[in-house]
């Protein structure tokens, strides 16, 4: 039964999310809540001292920029519609989602790389967004310094905030251990074997659920902005629904192809460590790093780009990360499915 559950979770989220929308819509102050807690046990897991970047961090980081604006000044040349454009560049720029290393350790990529990625994503987010959306949409009337600092308020506490708990939390058990350690062999003139901080293996499946769950909140949220505020808007939704889908399929396997080419050691090491992920087997290192640069191009913080677009661009556009959510969540599903029936 959890096998079943964990292979399909995401795509059952979201259909009773949308199904029972009015049901949970009441729930959404808690998905900030529900993002600081996952990624507080996501954080627990992972070292500081590990956390390097990577040449595929470059590459991809690179690669979603040019598609981003590429996408949109072809689409606006071809199509005049501002809109259509606006989201498209959406599905491309967002970040990535803060809960891609769950999803990636599940399926035995690096936690500690897709964690270093998903703050370098998310901070060059909120330079570039700023520096270049007014151009795209001077109507919005929004300085660099203003618009930097709306995106900051809002990811900064939800990816810094759990990061320093989680480290906090780490320093305090070592501090503590290694201090009873050289009190109990100084009384038994023994020496001990030397003790790290790891999350306890029964806690590791923690952070999978809080996705889940919040998967379940903001389907039901985007289901009634979508129903709403765009029901008139049937051929704009229907036109970024579909082109949506093959950017999707377009990051995801673009990402994969640079992380098997330019494969980085997790922990130093050219396979996986169990003990950072319990649920993942053994791998190469450019099978691990194929794995973790895939989510990291193509698993998106939708969230914080139907906000973006909101804020910065024709509301309309948010529909293309609106549209996003369905297509990743249903591959991140076949990618689950696959990877337990693998085992």
């Amino acid at each position: 039964m959890r096998k079943f559950f964990d292979s399909n979770a995401l795509w059952l989220g979201m259909l009773i999310g949308a199904l029972g929308y009015k049901l949970f819509l009441p729930l959404k102050p808690t998905l900030p809540w529900l993002i600081f807690g996952m990624l507080f046990f996501t954080f627990c897991k992972v070292n500081p001292l590990d956390l390097r970047l990577h040449k595929w961090h470059g590459v991809v980081l690179a690669a979603q920029m040019l598609f981003s604006f590429a996408t949109y000044a072809l689409v606006l040349h071809f199509t005049s519609d501002p809109i259509l454009a606006q989201g498209l560049l959406m599905c491309f720029i967002m970040p990535t989602a803060t809960a891609a290393p769950i999803i990636a350790g599940k399926m035995g990529g690096s936690i500690q790389n897709l964690t270093t990625f998903t703050l370098l994503s998310n901070f060059a987010t909120a330079i570039i967004v700023p520096a270049t959306f007014p151009l795209i949409n001077p109507a919005a009337d929004m300085t660099f310094w203003s618009a930097f600092l709306m995106i900051l308020q809002r990811i900064a506490p939800l990816l810094l905030g759990p990061f320093c708990l989680a480290w906090a939390v780490r320093a305090a058990f070592n501090c503590y251990y290694r201090r009873h350690d050289v009190i109990t062999s100084s009384r038994h003139n023994e020496k001990p074997a030397p003790r790290e901080f790891t999350l306890p293996v029964k806690l590791a499946v923690v952070p999978f659920y809080l996705w889940v769950c919040s998967i379940i909140v903001l389907t039901a949220v985007v289901t009634e902005t979508t129903i709403t505020n765009y029901k008139s808007q049937m051929t704009n939704i229907l036109i970024l629904l579909v082109c949506s889908f093959f950017i999707c399929l377009l990051q995801f396997g673009l990402g994969k192809l640079i992380g098997y080419y330019l494969p980085a050691p997790s922990k130093g090491t050219d396979y996986q460590d169990v003990l950072i992920n319990p649920a993942a087997a053994p791998k190469t290192m450019a099978g691990v790093s194929s794995i973790t640069a895939g989510q990291a191009f193509g698993q998106k913080n939708t969230s914080l780009g139907v906000w973006m677009a909101n804020t910065f661009l024709d509301p309309l556009s948010s529909l293309g990360a609106a549209a996003y959510i369905i297509w990743q969540n249903l591959f991140n599903s076949a990618q689950l499915f696959i990877a337990a029936h693998k085992k």
